[in-house]
């Protein structure tokens, strides 16, 4: 993900955000967005891995709580060349991990219970191996805003459909109530435009991910395992979170929610993603 690519994709994200305000508040309501915009963005920046940590419920632990996950991290950020990160245990018995932090020097890898409980060691050593693709690549950085600005954009949209439902927001300094059908039609559209967006970042990382996260364990077969037993157990236990959270996952935690949540699928298929892998396997021998 190049920086071009990332500064488009948050200015996208902020203008629907700033143009969401617009149509509920008028002028003031845009200023208003803009401000709350620019405070995340900085907010998210500082402190994207608190956040995404703090909403699964990540408790760090100790190379004494979990010696042999410390010594998997250990070796993999040393064969992609950055710090160590922080290590987190998820108490969750869907079987899913993520990586977060604003750079390689302030990341943390999070990892559930029920994937320890699923995985053998060498498909746990591919789905980490795959965060700390996501950590050296900076993905996490931007994942994390994204989340964090579409949650927000969700929310706003939650508030254009409460002023649609009672008659518009009165009192806009443009002397114009609010269209009711605007923002009807913004409540659905901007949610909607968010979850696209993350979609289209999501898949360009996870398979960029896949491949590196495969060079730095020196195998993809753990990880292409991996990927297959996690798309059975998460359909089976899904993780706990939002639609805006889910891309931080190694697989999609929502898929086996059904309804709605079915509509933002924010990972390419798992036989894509292993398929890859299993070309690179092949190449190799």
């Amino acid at each position: 993900m190049n920086t071009l690519k990332v500064t488009v994709l948050l200015a996208a994200l902020t203008g629907l955000f700033v143009l969401m305000g617009q149509a509920i508040g008028g002028n003031s309501g845009m200023v208003i967005a803009f401000v709350i915009a620019l405070v995340m963005n900085v907010a998210s920046y500082w402190y994207s891995d608190k956040l995404a940590l703090s909403m699964a419920r990540a408790q760090e632990v100790s190379p004494a709580q979990a010696p042999d996950l410390h010594k998997m991290v250990e070796v993999l950020a040393g064969r992609a060349k950055i710090p160590k990160p922080k290590v987190y245990l998820v108490n969750d018995p869907s079987p899913n991990a993520f990586a977060t932090g604003r750079n390689p020097s302030h990341a943390a890898v999070a990892v559930n219970t029920g994937l320890l409980n699923l995985l053998t060691p060498d498909e746990v050593f591919g789905v980490v191996a795959h965060e700390i693709a996501h950590i050296r690549n900076r993905d996490t950085l931007t994942m994390t805003v994204v989340a964090t600005i579409a949650g927000a954009i969700t929310m706003l949209a939650g508030f254009a459909r409460f002023a649609a439902i009672f008659g518009g927001l009165g009192g806009r300094d443009d002397g114009e109530g609010n269209n009711i059908l605007g923002l009807l039609a913004m409540a659905i559209v901007a949610p909607v435009a968010a979850m696209i967006m993350q979609f289209a970042v999501s898949r360009a990382r996870e398979f960029e991910a896949d491949k590196w996260g495969a060079e730095f364990a020196g195998t993809p077969d753990g990880l292409s395992n991996a990927l297959l037993k996690l798309e059975r157990g998460t359909s089976m236990v899904p993780t706990k979170t939002d639609a805006a959270h889910a891309p931080l996952y190694i697989v999609n935690p929502l898929k086996g929610m059904g309804g709605f949540a079915k509509l933002f699928m924010t990972h390419p298929p798992v036989e894509e993603r292993v398929a890859k892998l299993r070309t690179m396997r092949a190449k190799a021998a």
